[in-house]
């Protein structure tokens, strides 16, 4: 055991702090090696971010090399303290602070550390131009009786440039402001109470020292402690209250002003020292001369030591009772305007002074009283050297200083005289470690009659000097006085030493008896890596090496373990040098650890391990009985019989053993009592799993089963009480060692019998041996079901462990359950491994039934003795609770090996995109995790299985049929050709659909159809939103939606997915479409909605879709019943979350209207987004009513628009229609040249399209807008497209057929004007001649721009001519000029002709 530095807390965000203390520090993207948790943040106070501005920027030219190194070394500018009891650290510099507290969390590798967080941040100063000196952090004891030790709270103490001092709690409220000298504040000390270590040490009282440059004030700890508990209370009642004001006892102290040194840098305050006799005269003589007369009684004296110039150290003595000490009225922290927000907001109400009177008195400082006079009465002098810091040693009784050279030099207190001095250590730290002997880990020595050689001794008291030397950047241990460097660790060069030199305030001689606060005496703050280290140093270290046993020891176990590691080709000499080393170490503790160390070594064999413990054991024996370790006999005795079983297994796992008996499956059969049929059909289940489970497994041909190194098997298990028990060992580890055990038996390759026999006797309890039988049977699957002859083997094991003692109770009953099979069962239900647990299932009920046989059969004997009885068969089975629990388990297995078999297959998918979320691997199955799961796991795992081979819903429908068809004549060509026509499109489905078959029948009620799809399209709907880009799942879910029958489940499937995935998103999406007010860019899409213009096109398509299949639903669901749902017998016991079925099926009824309202809106934004219109805002299309009603619970009753609507919004609305109307059309037949065949595709992305004038005209009846106005646009945009044929056709929908007529004369006009006039042929000028001057003047005011289509043929112009006269009555005004335009026509069409 040496010196050690441990980590043992760490900061959670160093880095913001330096930031706030450091605003010109701070930098974009830190990339220091802080440790730093992005997603939490630090709740700074807003005056202390404000300061960041003030901050003005120097000039880069003075900033640069400065910056850099003040990025590293920002620590050593700060004032640090930290709490002895570790719960509060504070980090201040200038006016700034910051209060950091730990939290225990888990760090990024899982495991969980203590942190260092924000608590509070801000600016302390008070007065204008103050800066603060120097901080403490003093924990306070609780005064409760049932207090554990830690303390009631922690106070800050705060010395500032002003001479202030002022004290906080940990939430930086301020309790209580002392001016008690107005330079300015150097150093705060704190001492507290410390029992003393025996009665020649006189008790010390607790203070807190202040040194001002040429004073230093000691205030009285329980005073100080009086003060700031009433201080504390008063700001809790006035918080809660606001009128209460007790006023707290004055704080007593002593004020003494240092003469005749120069300068003060530091101070310690030793504390009351009581003079020898012999010390009282010398001091007397030195002082008085040879004349001098002494008191009685040695007076009591405080002594002061400071560090400075002139003298290098000064020495000053004050007599107790020489002054009066002074009281200072203590003013109440809550009476003035301070920066806690809390008191800023209380001080309106708190019921004092008005604002002018409160400032008035501010300003007025409190008297401050005079120091009385206090010489140095002798010093270190050294005109050249100055003191820079002391740091006193925790018995008083030594202290260590540092000076400008570089030196640390230390001090004899009591006789006041430098005794030792260490070189080059400049800008060092320092502190101090004291620790105490542990009794129990002397060497038992029977000669050694001293005091310290009995173990109920005093305990030894040791002090270390830690010296952090920063630029060097290591830390030392040194043992004093004259000790030897015992520890070096390097460090880092910008860390900070903390050593707070005192404890917890407040306790007493009786309350410290009784507390044992967990305080560390030093610290070492690392800022680059964020944590907060403290050293360990055994005591040991202390004691010289020539009497030091331990020191010895620890030589030969360093030389033992480079012994372990060297290469040596003889073994017989190393082991003999082993021996020797062993056997010549002292301590048990130390002879144990180095028995420990050989037997963890992997270069020495196992015959060197068992001699060398042979050994040692011999020894201890021989020895007398009163000096032999009880604790070392009993750990050889234990690691020899470990070694002897680990001798025994190996060797039995070598004999080369083989059982010649034949295995056949009639012996199979037999064994494990079942017929012939129930064993094919077994046999063929089997077969399926493996064929789908180890497809891709690859199994290395170094793999060496039942091979276990013996440090690892030493590792592994552990003696107690002579019962051999498994430490706590990984599921890995613990398949290893069963494989040891068990393997060669399970392979028939080594005895069964003596190896039970063998572990039995070395003390494995049987439970424990099943357990680990079962781990081995359990995880090597593969292994076993190649080789069924395993089976047999697995049936004699279980057959000899089940026999052994305390295995199966002799006093079970068959009506109870014995839990030596309950074990097994558990084993069997917990096991993903589904093939090896259904052998191992079938194994344990035929050995149980043989057993429960047995024992019913010695009990029917014995009743019917004498009398002729009957032999009991073999198929004879006893009845008993067992045997019905194997066979629920049984079925369950079953069960889950074909849903199992079913979840590992797969298709050769020929799709060529394969979502990340659907590579995911599916976990697999077991009858816990299926008992687990609630009614809908199995539907669910399935689930998870199609949407990861993405099968169309369609394939269930099919797999669901060929379940139906009952009838033998019915022929299953139909059936098969429709799997044919699926998989042609989506993938070759190999034996998918007879797994799905056989699924089917074994879970007729959890994977009844409508189950199955709507859990399918809860999963499909669940991936999507995970990635809303793939909008085919979200498509493909609203096929399974409208798959499912029942229109119970599918209204409350579909209004679950509304409100758990769409609402939010379409409503964002709406809101994003109105206020843009056309079909959103892609970048808005992402940023409002989450997902690409594309992706929510197909989105709004799909919502649609579902707000449509739920209005059908909700008129369905009143023609059904609810469905009921039942559970397979085998599955009743399920426990486990509510089934996405179930709570369908408790959702409320939908208000129709409002649906209808919402599939208005969604059909108007996936319109505007399908054809990227523009200048449209779809909320505008709506009244005030109608726009309150959307994205309200579908089941609310909502006021809706009714009535006549306002014509201004009717005519905004035939104006979308129209627009609506015209896009469909221009992309269904437009005849651009410049089209590429591809965008067919992307025209309608994710599925089949909407029919677009369908939709429009069924919106036009919702909207109020005349239906006959859309058709008659259709129609006119049909022909203006050339489509005529489709034209004719929608013609017959129209009503108002005279209307159509004008306007298609128009069209007509407008193709004959691009005929005639726009062509400039020599032939249209001569027929434009023959025309009518009439019809001239109307065919030039027609404008063909307008037309989309100018190449349609002159023969199907002049059908159109035709309809238009058909269409026109004969009264009309234009049907003159109709019957012109046909003989315009028949004159154009004569000479084409």
């Amino acid at each position: 055991m040496a010196c050690s530095i441990v980590q043992f807390c760490y900061f959670q965000d160093l880095q913001a702090a330096r930031d706030f203390l450091f605003p010109h520090l701070r930098e974009e993207n830190p990339s220091g090696a802080v440790r730093r948790d992005p997603s939490k943040s630090t709740n700074w106070e807003d005056d202390g971010w404000g300061a960041w501005e003030e901050t003005e920027a120097q000039e880069p030219e003075e900033e640069g090399n400065t910056c850099k190194t003040q990025k590293t070394s920002w620590l050593q500018d700060c004032v640090l303290s930290l709490s002895p009891t570790n719960d509060l650290m504070v980090i201040a510099r200038e006016q700034k602070a910051v209060f950091l507290v730990p939290k225990w969390k888990y760090s990024d590798k899982g495991k969980e550390e203590m942190q260092f967080a924000v608590g509070w941040s801000g600016s302390l100063n008070v007065e204008e131009g103050e800066f603060v000196t120097s901080a403490l952090c003093i924990p306070l004891a609780s005064q409760k009786r049932s207090s554990t030790g830690r303390p009631d709270w922690t106070c800050i103490v705060v010395g500032f440039t002003s001479g202030y001092v002022r004290f906080y709690t940990e939430n930086g409220v301020l309790l209580l402001a002392q001016l008690l000298n107005e330079d300015a504040v150097l150093q705060l000390k704190c001492r507290t109470y410390e029992i003393p270590r025996h009665p020649g040490v006189t008790e010390q009282n607790e203070e807190l020292s202040i040194l001002y440059p040429a004073a230093i004030v000691t205030i009285d700890g329980f005073s100080l402690f009086q003060s700031l508990r009433a201080c504390r209370n008063q700001v809790a009642k006035a918080a809660a209250s606001g009128n209460e004001n007790v006023q707290p006892p004055p704080l007593a102290y002593k004020k003494w002003g240092l003469q005749d040194i120069d300068t003060i840098i530091d101070h310690a305050s030793v504390g009351i020292m009581t003079l020898s006799p012999f010390d009282q005269m010398k001091t007397a003589s030195n002082i008085g001369g040879f004349n001098a007369a002494i008191k009685n009684s040695p007076p009591a004296m405080s002594q002061y030591i400071t560090v400075g110039s002139n003298p290098f150290t000064g020495f000053f003595y004050a007599l107790e009772g020489s002054t009066q000490p002074l009281l200072s009225h203590v003013a109440l922290a809550v009476a003035s305007k301070l920066t806690s927000a809390l008191f800023n907001a209380a001080s309106g109400w708190l019921g004092w002074k008005s604002k002018h009177e409160e400032e008035a008195v501010q300003k007025q400082k409190p008297k401050v009283e005079p120091a009385t006079p206090l010489a140095v009465r002798f010093g270190l002098p050294d005109s050249r050297r100055h003191g820079e810091s002391i740091c006193l040693s925790p018995c008083n009784t030594l202290a260590a200083v540092t000076d400008d050279f570089g030196r640390v030099v230390l001090l004899d207190v009591a006789r006041g005289i430098a005794i030792r001095m260490w070189k080059g250590y400049r800008g060092a730290q320092i502190g101090w470690i004291q620790i105490v002997e542990d009794l129990h880990e002397r060497v038992p020595e029977k000669v050694d009659f001293s005091p310290f050689g009995n173990t109920q001794g005093p305990s030894r008291v040791a002090q270390f000097l830690v010296i952090y030397a920063p630029r060097r950047g290591i830390l030392e241990v040194w043992n004093t006085q004259q000790g030897p460097r015992v520890g070096a660790f390097n460090v880092g060069k910008h860390c900070r030493l903390l050593y707070p030199g005192y404890k917890i305030m407040g306790l007493n001689n009786i309350t410290s008896q009784s507390w044992q606060p967990q305080t560390y005496q030093i610290c070492l703050v690392d800022p680059l890596s964020g944590s907060v280290k403290t050293v360990n140093v055994p005591f040991h270290l202390a004691l010289s090496d020539k009497k030091s046993e331990r020191a010895k020891d620890m030589h030969l176990v360093k030389k033992l373990a480079a012994l372990l590691k060297t290469k040596s080709p003889n073994l017989d000499l190393v082991e003999t040098e082993i021996k020797e080393l062993i056997l010549d170490i002292k301590y048990p503790a130390t002879k144990k650890q180095a028995l420990e160390s050989i037997l963890a070594s992997k270069r020495l064999p196992f015959s060197c391990l068992r001699n060398i413990t042979q050994t040692l054991m011999d020894t201890l024996k021989n020895q007398e009985l009163e000096s032999v370790d009880e604790g070392l006999l009993q750990f050889c005795a234990n690691k020899l019989r470990l070694l002897h079983l680990y001798e025994s297994v190996s060797q039995l796992n070598s004999v080369d053993f083989h059982s010649d008996t034949p295995f056949s499956d009639d012996d199979l059969a037999v064994l494990l009592r079942l017929d012939e049929n129930e064993l094919l059909k077994l046999q063929a289940l089997l077969e399926k799993y493996k064929q789908e489970n180890f497809r891709t497994n690859v199994r290395f041909s170094d793999d060496k089963d039942g091979v276990l190194p013996i440090k690892t098997f030493l590792e592994y298990l552990e003696y107690e009480k002579d019962v051999l028990n498994i430490r706590k060992i990984s599921e890995e580890e613990y398949v290893a060692l069963g494989s040891f055990f068990f393997w060669k038996c399970l392979h028939g390759e080594s005895s069964t019998e003596d190896m039970c026999h063998t572990l039995e006797s070395a003390g494995l309890s049987p439970q424990l041996l099943l357990s680990l039988l079962l781990s081995v049977w359990l995880s090597k699957e593969k292994d076993i079901l190649d080789k069924p002859q395993s089976v047999c083997c697995l049936h004699t094991m279980l057959s000899l462990l089940s026999k052994m003692k305390v295995a199966i109770d002799e006093t079970w009953d068959s009506q109870s359950v014995s839990p030596w099979w309950q074990q097994m069962r558990t084993a069997c239900i917990q096991s993903e491994n589904n093939g090896a647990a259904l052998l191992s299932a079938h194994v344990g009920h035929s050995v149980a039934a043989q057993i429960s046989n047995n024992m019913t059969e010695k009990k029917f004997s014995q009743t019917v003795l004498g009398a002729d009885s009957e032999a009991l068969t073999d198929s004879w089975e006893a009845l008993s609770l067992d045997t019905e629990y194997w066979k629920l388990l049984l079925k369950q297995l079953e069960d889950c090996l074909i849903l199992q078999t079913l979840l590992h297959s797969k298709g050769n998918t020929q799709t060529s995109r394969v979502s990340s979320l659907q590579a995911e691997p599916l976990p697999r199955l077991s009858v816990k995790k299926l008992l687990e799961g609630g009614k809908g796991g199995i539907a669910d795992s399935v689930a998870k299985w199609i949407f990861k081979q993405d099968f169309s819903p369609e394939i269930l429908r099919l797999a669901n049929k060929q379940r139906d068809v009952k009838n033998p004549e019915e022929p299953k060509e139909g059936i098969n050709r429709g799997f044919l026509e699926v998989s042609e499109v989506e993938m070759d489905l190999g034996a998918i659909p007879d797994l799905l078959h056989l699924a089917y029948e074994q879970f007729p009620c959890s994977l009844e159809l409508d189950v199955l799809h709507a859990h399918c399209c809860w999963e499909y709907v669940v991936q999507w939103n995970k990635d809303p880009e793939e909008a085919r799942f979200f498509v493909r879910s609203i096929e399974h939606l409208k798959h499912i029958l029942n229109a119970h489940i599918q209204n409350g499937i579909a209004l679950m997915m509304w409100n758990t995935f769409l609402v939010k998103r379409f409503s964002a999406a709406t809101y994003l479409m109105d206020k843009v007010g056309k079909a959103p860019k892609d970048r808005l899409c992402r940023r409002d909605v989450g997902m690409s213009d594309t992706a929510m096109t197909s989105f709004l398509g799909s919502c649609l879709d579902l707000l449509q299949t739920l209005m059908e639903a909700d008129v369905s669901r009143d023609e059904m019943q609810v469905p009921v749902l039942d559970t397979e017998d085998a599955w009743l016991s399920v426990e486990g979350p509510i089934s996405i079925v179930e709570l369908a099926l408790e959702q409320k009824h939908i208000h129709y209207p409002l649906v209808e309202h919402h599939s208005i809106l969604c059909s108007i934004l996936y319109a505007v987004m399908r054809f990227s219109l523009k200048s449209v805002k779809p909320l505008a299309l709506f009244d005030s009513k109608g726009k309150n009603a959307f994205f309200k619970d579908l089941t609310s009753i909502q006021l809706l628009p009714s009535g006549e609507m306002d014509p201004n919004f009717i005519s905004a609305r035939q104006q979308f229609l129209l627009k609506v109307v015209s896009a469909a059309v221009q992309a269904q037949h437009s005849v651009r040249k410049d089209k590429d065949p591809s965008e067919e595709a992307t025209a309608a992305p994710f599925g089949k399209d909407q029919d677009w004038p369908v939709l429009a005209v069924d919106l036009a009846h919702h909207l109020q807008v005349s239906e006959d106005v859309v058709r008659r646009h259709y129609v006119g945009e049909l022909y203006n497209y050339g489509v005529d044929h489709l034209a004719e056709e929608a013609i017959l929908q129209v009503h108002d057929k005279e209307v159509l007529a004008s306007q298609l004369l128009v069209l007509t006009g407008q193709r004959l004007a691009h005929t005639l006039l726009h062509t400039q042929t020599k032939e249209g000028m001569e027929l434009l001649a023959r025309l009518s001057p009439t019809l001239c003047t109307w065919l030039k005011a027609m404008d063909p721009q307008d037309l989309q289509n100018t190449e349609v043929p002159i023969a199907t112009t002049a059908k159109l001519v035709n309809k238009v006269i058909e269409l026109l009555p004969e009264k009309h005004g234009q049907y003159s000029l109709a019957l012109h335009l046909i003989e315009a026509v028949e004159a154009i069409s004569i000479p084409s002709s």
